[in-house]
Order: C-alpha cells, then structure tokens, then sequence
C-alpha cells in the first residue's frame, strides 16, 4: 500500500483521536511556521518605528552591545582602539587639527586615552543621559560634551568630524543625511569607518549594523586622504579591514 505523502506542517486527522496526540499536532504546526513567525517579527517590531533617539536610547539602557569594558560596544574597548589611540594624535598634528567634533562620543571610554594636547573637543551624542553622564565625568574647559542628532540638528564648524563606528549602524537614508549634513557644517574634514575590502553594501534598520565601503555604491566617495587600518579582530578576522578614512568634506558627493 503506498505510503501517503503530506506537505511538512500539514495536520494529520488521526492525530486528533485523543489529546496527547492533539496536542503534539499543535505543536508540530508551530513549529512548522516559526521561521514564518521570526520573519514577520523582524519586520514588524515596534522599534522598527521608533526614532533614531529612542532607538539609540535604549541600546543604551539596556546595554545591548554587551560589552564589559565600555557601553559603547566591544569596538570601543581598549583592544579594539589600540592602533586608532596610536595614530590619531600624529593624524591631528600633520593636518593642523585644533577643533574637532567627536560624534557619537559614546561614553568617551578610549577617547580619554588620546593626548588631545591643543584641541578644543566637542563630544557629542544622542543619548541625552550619556551625554550628561560623561560631561560630569570628563567636561574640562577644552572638553565639552553636548547631544545633537547627526543626521538632524545643526552640527558646529570645526576642523575635523570623527563619526567613528556610527554609519555602518544606520540606513542607506539615514546615512545620506548624516553625511549631508556633515557637509553643511562647513567643516574641513572627516575621518569616519570604512572597509577597504567589502565589494557590496547592503541596507538595513537603523540600529542593526553591517560592514560598508564608503567607496562603492551607493556612497561613492571618492578615495580618501588617508586610511588607518584598526587591526580588527573580531569575527575570528573577517572584519580585518576595518579602518578609518580620511576625506575633505568639500569634497563630499552632495
């Protein structure tokens, strides 16, 4: 007799004869649409909708990167910034860098290590309750700590941007309006995080993150100044080029 062939999930009318077996028909139905469920909830979280405050917000509060060193995330900690904490003082000298806006700034963890010998710093955030936490802490009469929006609120003119670990955790939209409003500044240049070797960049939630190159499409930037590979070791290596790079703002696709 041949043996009956029934779609994976389909329900089974003898195991409805008695509860137990009932019961292990609901299940195996569930579990044939989890995959569907986890689907559907990725796309219809309410953070999926909350704005790029909340949402940061509560990365903060809720300390989602994880990390036990800074509450910025494992790439803030003093390993992971190691050669960054090396070449940066040098990278300022060589450009002339006497004012520079360090944003997001997070909890300020690794920048306290750089010798900011001559620069007026600007940290900001959009975490209000981070920036109120590291002004406490590190607010010096050279040092000051404020929260602005990147991609929102005016941005004050100075020499150097650094938006370090910042672009790779917001959309392709939200991307392109942080980047235009870095150029309406009307500041000189700007180190941010780029991978030399990533081919392909991808769209995602505000929030989320994925490698980009800031040379490809949909960025298209053109070559940068200069590049700081961070020796990055995370994900057993496949984050290897990871680095920051320099640009001219003026020279910013607008």
């Amino acid at each position: 007799m041949p043996t009956e062939v029934r779609k994976p999930g389909e329900l089974i009318p003898e195991m409805f004869h008695t509860k137990q077996s009932k019961w292990f028909s609901v299940k195996l139905w569930l579990k044939s649409r989890f995959h569907f469920l986890q689907v559907i909830w990725y796309w219809f979280k309410p953070y999926r909708w909350e704005s790029r405050e909340k949402k940061f917000t509560r990365i903060y509060q809720e300390n989602v990167w994880g990390n036990e060193h800074s509450l910025s995330g494992a790439g803030s900690d003093l390993t992971a910034t190691e050669r960054v904490r090396g070449e940066l003082p040098s990278l300022l000298q060589k450009y002339g860098i006497t004012s520079m806006l360090d944003i997001p700034c997070g909890d300020f963890f690794w920048m306290k290590e750089v010798d900011l010998t001559g620069v007026n710093y600007i940290g900001a955030d959009i975490v209000q309750a981070l920036v109120d936490d590291v002004s406490t802490k590190y607010a010096t009469s050279r040092k000051r700590f404020v929260k602005l929006d990147l991609a929102g609120d005016p941005l004050p003119k100075v020499d150097l941007v650094l938006c370090r670990d910042c672009l790779f955790h917001l959309s392709f939209g939200d991307t392109f309006a942080a980047l235009r409003n870095i150029k309406r500044s009307g500041s000189k240049y700007l180190l941010t995080t780029t991978f030399t070797e990533h081919r392909e960049n991808v769209d995602i939630i505000t929030g989320h993150w994925r490698p980009i190159n800031l040379t490809v499409a949909p960025y298209n930037l053109p070559a940068p100044l200069l590049v700081i590979n961070e020796a990055c070791s995370e994900y057993d290596g496949a984050c290897s080029d990871k680095s920051l790079g320099l640009w001219l703002i003026a020279n910013l696709p607008d």
